[in-house]
């Protein structure tokens, strides 16, 4: 994979214009796409600037960060605080993620989606309100794990870190993470999954493989 150097911002601009011009796969009149990437990877700073770059191009969009559809602790802790098997498996509400986000973006969908659920502070239900995305409304999803569930999207980005990059700049806190992104290397390859991969080791240097063919 060739890989050209490109700023956030330009990248920002040329994937909001591309979104810009895709039809929805699936019939729908919503664009779905995803900025996957482990937390040190900062998907919600590219999504939230991509998001900002379509907005200028009159679009509505609306962002979700998957850290807002965590399981309940009791869940998530079931094996321990510290369990990369479980941070893979089990840490991400995919059901709701379904019912709640993709569901009603699906062809015939009222448009209306919940911007959180779970709030893992408190540990207690988000109650936020439900959000109306209007037909030409994009959906932007960014966080961990994503490639891989069979998600709907139209484009998917994956910013990747090299293992040793990805263990510099992860938190010393989040370390016991490092095996389930081994993982995922190893079983779903969000390298090839994915529409477009842009390489991160550097933040102030990012690289990519450009577009996806027509």
């Amino acid at each position: 994979m060739q890989l050209r150097p490109i700023t956030w911002g330009r990248l920002a601009d040329t994937l909001a214009g591309h979104l810009d011009a895709r039809v929805p796969a699936d019939g729908s009149p919503w664009i779905k796409a995803a900025v996957d990437g482990a937390p040190a990877a900062r998907t919600g700073e590219l999504a939230g600037q991509i998001a900002a770059e379509l907005r200028l191009r009159g679009r509505t969009v609306h962002v979700v960060d998957t850290g807002g559809f965590l399981r309940p602790a009791s869940l998530r802790f079931e094996y321990g605080k510290q369990d990369p098997d479980t941070y893979f498996d089990g840490w991400f509400d995919t059901n709701a993620l379904w019912r709640e986000v993709f569901g009603p973006l699906e062809a015939g969908g009222s448009g209306r989606v919940l911007p959180d659920l779970w709030d893992p502070a408190t540990d207690r239900a988000t109650r936020s309100p439900y959000v109306q995305l209007p037909p030409g409304g994009v959906l932007l999803v960014h966080g961990p794990l994503l490639l891989g569930r069979w998600f709907p999207f139209d484009l998917t980005v994956h910013v990747r870190l090299s293992r040793g990059a990805l263990a510099r700049r992860t938190d010393e806190g989040e370390q016991w993470m490092l095996p389930a992104f081994v993982r995922y290397e190893d079983e779903v390859g969000p390298s090839e999954a994915a529409d477009v991969v842009v390489r991160a080791d550097d933040a102030r240097h990012p690289a990519w493989a450009g577009l996806p063919s027509a």
